[in-house]
């Protein structure tokens, strides 16, 4: 079974959030979580650089897990690769 990530379209108070981009022909990602998704665990909020997509990917897996953080991912242009698991939306948003 291959794993699930949900798609938002802003970066939530309680996860860290997988935002990839498209600009021209570039595309990247950045990793953004706010310091409330891991209380005491991150003094503040962490935004990273811009990465290749691969590596945006890996980079939020590994920083989600370190902080035992969810992981959501923001993807207004449609770059998610099927390799990386399912992108789903929750239904029971407003």
């Amino acid at each position: 079974m291959s794993n699930r990530f949900e798609q938002v379209d802003d970066v939530p108070s309680d996860a860290l959030a997988l935002s990839l981009a498209r600009s021209g022909e570039k595309q990247s990602g950045t990793l953004v979580c706010p310091a409330s998704a891991a209380p005491g665990r991150l003094p503040k909020d962490f935004r990273g650089a811009e990465m290749p997509l691969k590596e945006a990917f890996r980079a939020a897996v590994k920083f989600a897990n370190d902080f035992k953080v969810p992981m959501v991912v923001i993807d207004p242009d449609g770059l998610w690769q099927a390799e990386w698991g399912t992108l789903y939306r929750d239904e029971d948003e407003d």
